[in-house]
């Protein structure tokens, strides 16, 4: 990043060299008896200096045989020279120079969303040894440090809560404006903005390996890889450049007048290429951010919309992630409202995944919780504690047909779903069954795939048990699944879909990482899994599928700018080349259209970063 901000200065110093020079040559012409080589001596300086490091810096790209569209620019810096057109020749040191340094700016302005992340996050954190606190840099915090997280400060660390009961806001990372509830076991989030009660968390995490540090490490690869739209200006280029040539000793050859030659050159130098491209791809990056997608690797943006096979993981994805209580089937001589009250007392206390959906249960049929003691949740075990006088245990089939056989006959068939079993006082007491919801937006998303982005394919590629998947898949509308397969499998039925045709693979957890990298674009959802993250082109951060609709219409537009202006570009400056062929369009004019051009083109591709009405087309 420093390398390339002492670049982009150094470009900007030579465009106002260049500019003062032919601001103070177009005084001293108006001033009469002076010498012509004094009237020239400001162009000359321009193009001692700025002229010859340009240069040179493509004779070393020519010398790595790296042919790219600014060779125009050069040979017209030369050309000039050796006609004696130097007010020409500072002209076109103006129009690079001063593109590069448009570039750089609209790239800046464009990052700034990015680049705020940078600023907010604190230095400092407040670690807590005994009874003492001291404030002390990120860096020294180590995993296990109790910290402190005051009323309305950031975050500084990935952790969970040990004491204290608040509120933190996230919408910096999850892009949803609702204030998350923070109790003792609840995790937190480094770059959260604490409400107005101080938490004591637990350091699960070094700074540099937390949250936000790898946003950071996003927003830095982002814009410093160079994506392959970027290329395919270069691939322009490499046919647009020899025609422009050709065109220019042509029209040297039928005219005899070598100025032909510099006219159309200056004309052709293709700054829409070397400037309006990279702007719009950072625009879009820009774009995404501000909605909640972090595109890592800028190159998403130009494959998505030519993928044709759509993948999609189960769990998280198509679905919430987040298992509701469905059914609830008790035993003779239980009152189901006392059971669910003495369940969700003690599921207070678990991580289970099935556990919030207990308490959300308890909290909507508005039933009363009561202390729990004796709380303990082994593995295998199933989780066990004391409410309201009573021993509770929530535990899977499977366990109790090991530990009560005869208790077996007493519960309801196998369903499908999510399921376990309730036992008060070590006596059944009732099955609990869980599902996980399809999102609301699911079957709509799924149907308008193939009319609105050319999807002809759509599959569900789950671990889960067939039946699960099944179901899933008659929900939203998916007819083709593959069901029970291991992070092997699939990563070579993803490897297969991909050799047969562009696939776009969406997925949140952590045995995704393998087909989210074997993808020709691979999406992650959320935060449930850095290795997943790290995987993935691009990350949904609130997760939906709306989202990732937006993404795919930010690809599109995306091209189709970069392209408007590209191309638009270079056909507005073929039509000034053949004008400059045929005489009229001298090669300081000549220079002056080029400019207005290179404006067009810049302004063109700066809408990239503006959002449309709307972003979603279902």
């Amino acid at each position: 990043m420093l390398k390339d901000s002492i670049a982009s200065r150094r470009q900007l110093l030579i465009a106002l060299i260049a500019s003062l020079a032919i601001v103070v040559h177009l005084a001293l012409r108006q001033t009469s008896n002076l010498p012509p080589y004094v009237v020239d001596l400001p162009l000359t300086l321009a193009l001692l200096l700025g002229g010859i490091p340009l240069v040179w810096e493509l004779l070393v790209k020519v010398l790595r045989r790296e042919f790219g569209s600014d060779l125009l620019a050069g040979i017209s810096i030369v050309t000039a020279v050796i006609l004696g057109e130097y007010l020409a020749g500072t002209l076109v040191v103006l129009m690079l120079s001063g593109g590069e340094a448009l570039e750089a700016y609209a790239v800046r302005s464009a990052s700034s969303v990015l680049q705020a992340l940078a600023k907010r996050m604190p230095s400092t954190a407040h670690r807590k040894i005994d009874s003492k606190i001291e404030d002390i840099s990120l860096d020294q915090i180590h995993v296990g440090d109790t910290v402190l997280v005051f009323p309305h400060e950031i975050c500084p660390i990935d952790g969970t809560v040990l004491e204290g009961h608040g509120v933190m806001d996230e919408s910096y990372l999850t892009g949803e404006p609702y204030m998350m509830s923070k109790t003792p076991g609840a995790t937190v989030l480094s770059g959260a903005i604490n409400g107005e009660s101080a938490l004591t968390i637990r350091a699960d995490k070094v700074a540099a390996d937390s949250r936000y540090a790898q946003v950071m490490r996003v927003m830095e690869a982002s814009q410093q890889q160079r994506p392959r739209i970027r290329r395919l200006g270069d691939q322009l280029g490499a046919i647009y450049t020899p025609i422009a040539v050709a065109l220019a000793i042509l029209a040297w050859i039928l005219s005899g007048d070598p100025v032909r030659f510099l006219a159309v050159l200056v004309v052709a130098t293709p700054c829409p290429l070397l400037i309006a491209i990279p702007v719009a791809i950072i625009g879009s990056i820009s774009l995404a951010a501000r909605r909640a997608i972090v595109i890592r690797d800028p190159t998403v943006l130009e494959k998505i919309d030519g993928c044709r096979t759509m993948i999609f993981d189960k769990t998280g994805t198509l679905t919430y992630g987040e298992p509701k209580l469905i059914e609830q089937q008790v035993a003779e001589g239980f009152d189901p409202a006392e059971v669910l009250s003495l369940v969700a007392s003690i599921e207070r206390y678990s991580k289970h995944p099935l556990a919030e959906a207990v308490v959300a249960a308890g909290r909507q049929q508005g039933v009363a919780t009561h202390e729990a003691s004796e709380v303990s949740e082994q593995p295998g075990q199933g989780l066990r504690g004391r409410a309201a006088g009573k021993t509770v245990r929530v535990t899977s089939r499977k366990a109790l047909a090991a530990e009560q056989p005869d208790a077996i006959p007493l519960l309801p068939p196998r369903a499908g779903g999510l399921e376990c079993v309730v036992l008060i006082d070590e006596r059944y007491a009732g099955t609990y069954r869980f599902r996980d919801a399809p999102r609301r937006e699911g079957a709509t998303f799924v149907r308008h795939l193939r009319p609105q982005h050319g999807v002809n394919r759509v599959m569900l590629l789950s671990g889960d048990r067939a039946s699960e998947v099944q179901y899933l898949a008659d929900q939203v509308g998916i007819r083709e699944i593959l069901a029970e397969k291991s992070p092997e499998e699939k990563l070579a039925i993803v490897q297969a879909e991909t050799a047969a045709a562009e696939t776009l693979f969406v997925g949140d957890g952590i045995n995704d990482a393998p087909a989210l990298m074997a993808a020709t674009v691979g999406i992650a959802f959320g935060q449930n899994s850095d290795v997943t993250t790290e995987a993935a082109g691009a990350v949904v951060m609130d997760s939906s599928l709306e989202k990732v609709d937006e993404l795919m219409h930010i690809s599109r537009r995306m091209r189709q700018i970069a392209l408007q202006s590209a191309v638009g570009g270079m056909a507005v400056s073929v039509v000034a080349m053949f004008i400059a062929a045929a005489g009229y369009l001298p090669p300081v004019a000549g220079a002056v259209t080029q400019e207005v051009i290179d404006v067009f083109a810049v302004v063109n591709a700066l809408r990239a970063a503006l959002p449309p009405r709307s972003l979603r087309d279902f």
